[in-house]
């Protein structure tokens, strides 16, 4: 998946000279917490967010101190530096970039110019709906020694019981010389194939084995 499939295209954005009141509003007005600067041509020059503010705000009880601070121009306390993404590039990529940096949002920029923008909330809600969390169903955790041949095993089980799959993943096992993988399983009720899983000689982590008797 890439990220031009879930960025948000309509970005509130400010200008430098535009003042940091108007940045205030806008964030309270749209419920948003990061605000890209660009230029007149379009393109990023920094970024501005409710953390900058605070952290750049006097005391809210002085209060005439605050009044000259909000009408100052953005461009004083905006984030000159700033990451960008590419709409063609991969969710999965992006999420380590996130990670990396330990941001919260990143504009996507194409050919110099920005054309949308991707948050955290983002990403954790494309996760969500990738792995089938938000659908009821069964999950299922199997160690595998050869990936490829355990997949085909399990997923041929769950084929001869009928029993549809709404995600899967693979994450390293502890040891380093197996793999997990994950499974999302369509059904409340996968007892009998956790049980057929392991008659073929598979370790199933989970459910384990006390919580199915």
């Amino acid at each position: 998946m890439m990220i031009e499939q879930i960025m948000e295209r309509d970005v509130i954005t400010l200008r430098k000279t535009d003042t940091i009141e108007e940045a205030i509003q806008k964030m309270s007005a749209h419920h948003i917490r990061h605000i890209p600067i660009v230029s007149d041509q379009g393109s990023v020059i920094g970024m501005v967010t409710d953390r900058d503010i605070k952290n750049a705000s006097p005391s809210i009880f002085e209060t005439e101190k605050r009044q000259l601070f909000i009408q100052r121009p953005v461009e004083e306390i905006m984030v000159l530096e700033t990451i960008t993404a590419h709409p063609l590039d991969f969710v999965e990529e992006i999420s380590s970039v996130f990670f990396e940096h330990g941001i919260g949002c990143l504009p996507v920029v194409r050919r110099g110019k920005l054309v949308g923008i991707i948050t955290k909330t983002d990403l954790l809600r494309t996760f969500v709906k990738l792995t089938g969390a938000d659908q009821p169903g069964s999950h299922l955790e199997v160690e595998v020694e050869q990936m490829t041949e355990g997949l085909a095993d399990i997923t041929a089980i769950l084929k001869e019981q009928h029993i549809q799959m709404l995600s899967v993943l693979v994450y390293p096992h502890a040891n380093d010389a197996s793999k997990v993988l994950v499974f999302r399983l369509q059904t409340i009720h996968a007892d009998h194939v956790t049980k057929l899983i392991r008659a073929k000689g598979y370790k199933v982590l989970w459910p384990m084995e006390q919580t199915i008797k």
